[in-house]
């Protein structure tokens, strides 16, 4: 299937809700172990901020050349201040609720020797009357875009996301989901949900062979009624499974450097195709192919069209 074009991509917009965050990296040298405990002292030389979250898949979209929209929420401090200055920075339409008890999620990585030593999480949950205007705001902003994109990392971000999918697929658009958690009943109705291999086993636990796998896929589909079930399988590519049926991809062979972030560029890049009218099945090997390309990358990072269409 030929990729859609760059102006078919221009006025494809896409909205994308969940919980948004900011990544921080900090950067050094690895020259001791501390005397205070069996650890490495990284005496750190350079710091970082990214897009996290919902924020990355955001930036995935506009990096492709498509519009996205982001509805989020973060607090009224620092670094929800910091979130919003990247997000405008990145050419992101940014719909961001404040919540004044909430702490805006922030995942510091400290980085020595080009490998991640450790992550530390900040991070609390919004409160309900803040996710209920979000959603008023969601209703608002549906009729001007052409797919909806749930990232959903499990922060309390997406409380009312049920009634957000029923108002989303009424409205004839497409709607995809990064599903979190071993309760998918919340998705119910989506068009795709885009689990990889450990999340899909907290659902419906190991599967001893392909058969095994494809027959408890459609079962959970047909309970969700979901057009179809993606799973990111690493290595091994992609298995869509839809009342067509299965479609394998197989992955594209590169060196991996980083996977952070590659399910992110692998829901945006569909989103993006599917909201300039391609349809999931003709969008799958690009985003097979978008995926491939970012875990050569460090960090949490996107793809460009010329990189996609190269």
């Amino acid at each position: 299937m030929t990729l859609c074009s760059p102006t078919q991509l221009l006025q494809a917009q896409v909205l994308v809700v969940g919980d948004v965050m900011l990544d921080r990296y900090w950067y050094g040298a690895v020259d001791r172990i501390s005397p205070e405990a069996p650890v490495p002292v990284v005496r750190v030389t350079r710091e970082e901020e990214r897009l996290g979250g919902c924020g990355n898949v955001a930036l995935n979209v506009v990096m492709l050349g498509a519009q996205a929209s982001l509805l989020s929420v973060v607090g009224e401090d620092d670094n929800g201040r910091r979130l919003l200055s990247l997000l405008q920075a990145s050419g992101i339409h940014t719909h961001l609720g404040n919540d004044p008890q909430l702490q805006t999620t922030v995942k510091l990585r400290i980085i020595g020797r080009q490998q991640q030593l450790i992550r530390a999480d900040f991070e609390s949950e919004p409160q309900s009357e803040v996710l209920a205007s979000q959603t008023r705001q969601f209703h608002s902003l549906l009729p001007q875009h052409q797919a909806v994109l749930f990232s959903d990392y499990g922060k309390g971000g997406l409380t009312h996301i049920a009634e957000m999918i029923a108002a989303a697929r009424a409205a004839k658009l497409p709607v995809l989901i990064d599903p979190k958690g071993s309760d998918y009943s919340r998705y119910a109705g989506a068009s795709v949900i885009t689990p990889n291999r450990a999340e899909l086993q907290q659902v419906i636990g190991k599967w001893r062979d392909e058969a095994h796998l494809q027959t408890l896929a459609h079962n959970l589909r047909q309970a969700l009624k979901l057009d179809a079930l993606l799973l990111t399988r690493s290595e091994e590519g992609m298995s869509l499974f839809d009342a067509q049926g299965v479609l394998h991809v197989p992955a594209v062979a590169r060196e991996v450097f980083d996977v952070t972030g590659a399910g992110d560029t692998v829901i945006a890049t569909l989103a993006s195709l599917m909201a300039a009218g391609m349809s999931l099945r003709d969008a799958l090997p690009w985003a097979n192919k978008a995926g491939g390309i970012v875990v050569g990358k460090f960090g949490t990072a996107g793809v460009t069209y010329q990189e996609l269409s190269a």
